[in-house]
């Protein structure tokens, strides 16, 4: 929700001095933008998990003040593709770079800054939008390590740095005005009390996703896609039927478990999100289904709506 100062103001409104615009989130994948966004918003609109290449769409967060609409994109982790999908992934972040007003590039200290880094600071050095460099996950670098990553870290280029903890909230409030503070002066995008502009279809596919990747072994997750088929609504009920894609009849066999156990773990975690998210009791029925493949295959990439 907005804060009660943005609340009166009204779609189209530019008052003096108020600044909007479009926030790139970048960074390797599993660095931590998803849960930053989240973080950011005080809401659940983007999944996390700590398998890479989790979000698989441009995914908008808002976020409105008395002062400013940041709108946020959080893309897929930006890496080199050996998949259609992976190919798929990439084209979005690099459509989306060349759509916005300011970009955050994430690195996470934790674990190193390294070659993946390097690749994408090469990318972001042409744009000429303004770059903020967020060290992310602060709290898990011992002293040495934080004060060694924090160097590397500033040779990728000349940009702003902020310490920040995604997870923690650390640092947050200063890496968010000094977003704000770049963006452009222009108009309320929109309602201020909007917080994404993701369809209620795939918000909803992607919480049972994320619950897949919670209570699956490795050899599951990438293969992992979900659509939601049907979704019907009566007073006070939701009813909701997805299938959960794989990429060979073992994977199967893991998500539904033994006695289908394990899809029905995934449905109870699920179902409990999706409540909170619609507002309504939930009648959630999941089915597994086999595309051999299908990350390799464009038409699938594009019929699951991945990179779209």
């Amino acid at each position: 929700m907005a804060p009660p100062e943005a609340t009166g103001l009204e779609l189209g409104d530019r008052p003096e001095g108020f600044r909007s615009g479009f926030v790139s989130l970048v960074g390797r994948p599993n660095v931590g933008k998803s849960t930053l966004l989240n973080q950011m918003l005080r809401s659940k609109v983007a999944i996390t998990s700590d398998r890479p290449q989790t979000t698989r769409n441009a995914i908008r967060g808002i976020l409105t003040t008395s002062k400013a609409q940041l709108v946020f994109v959080d893309t897929p982790g930006l890496h080199k593709p050996v998949t259609a999908l992976g190919a798929r992934l990439n084209k979005v972040v690099r459509g989306t770079l060349g759509e916005v007003d300011v970009v955050v590039f994430l690195v996470d200290v934790s674990e190193g800054v390294g070659a993946g880094d390097a690749f994408i600071a090469d990318v972001l050095k042409d744009l000429s939008a303004p770059v903020l460099l967020a060290l992310n996950k602060v709290d898990l670098a011992d002293v040495h390590k934080l004060a060694e990553q924090t160097q590397r870290a500033r040779a990728l280029g000349d940009w702003p740095v902020f310490p920040i903890s995604a997870r923690a909230g650390a640092g947050i409030p200063d890496l968010l005005a000094a977003v704000a503070e770049r963006l452009p002066e222009g108009p309320l995008y929109y309602p201020a009390d909007t917080l994404t502009d993701q369809p209620e279809r795939q918000l909803v596919a992607e919480l049972v996703r994320e619950k897949v990747l919670e209570l699956t072994r490795e050899e599951v997750p990438h293969s992992v896609a979900v659509v939601v088929e049907e979704m019907g609504a009566e007073p006070g009920l939701v009813t909701i039927d997805a299938t959960v894609y794989v990429e060979r009849s073992s994977q199967k066999g893991i998500v539904i478990g033994k006695g289908g156990a394990v899809l029905k773990e995934i449905g109870t975690r699920a179902r409990r999100d999706i409540e909170a998210l619609l507002g309504s009791h939930v009648l959630l029925r999941l089915r597994v289904k086999v595309e051999r493949d299908w990350q390799r295959r464009e038409a699938l990439v594009e019929r699951f709506g991945y990179g779209a």
